[in-house]
């Protein structure tokens, strides 16, 4: 049974924006699960690869930048704590000390250039995601009787920033 494209977006709209599962998103929209498997496959080869596309949601709507944010919060406080240690330490000779801060801040450098691989200033397309999400919210605020167009026109386009930028 062949399905409207309209269904294979609202799956792939579940999958990705929703954070459902493949089989979930399939049987929220009463398609098999061998199909949606199948649109993801053709969507990948196309260019639109809605793997790609959920993590830079996760990303957009905050999940992994919230988790990065804290522990860099946490890792900045242990920093000072250790460094004002060493500081302190009167039995420490100078070489000693200028060893583990050299360690701790080399430790503290790698961890920042992790980070700002996670966060999505540096990543396209969680940031095309996230001004598409906001653009349907400002719609929806500002002009309620636009927003059923603006998000039949809406989902089409997400396909193509993913195709830009995934």
């Amino acid at each position: 049974m062949a399905h409207p494209d309209e269904t294979r977006r609202a799956v792939r709209a579940a999958f990705v924006f929703d954070q459902l599962g493949l089989e979930i998103a399939a049987v929220k929209h009463d398609v098999p699960v061998a199909t949606a498997r199948r649109w993801k496959s053709e969507a990948k080869r196309a260019g639109d690869d809605w793997d790609k596309a959920r993590g830079a949601q996760m990303i957009a709507g905050g999940g992994i930048e919230d988790v990065v944010r804290q522990t860099l919060a946490v890792v900045v406080q242990q920093v000072q704590a250790t460094v004002e240690s060493i500081q302190a330490a009167e039995d420490m000779d100078p070489a000693t000390k200028v060893q583990l801060l050299a360690s701790l801040a080399d430790a503290y450098n790698k961890l920042m250039a992790v980070s700002k691989r996670l966060m999505p200033e540096t990543d396209k397309l969680a940031v095309a995601m996230d001004v598409i999400q906001r653009l349907g919210e400002y719609v929806a605020k500002r002009k309620p009787a636009l927003a059923g167009e603006f998000v039949e026109l809406l989902e089409p386009f997400g396909d193509e920033i993913a195709r830009a930028y995934g």
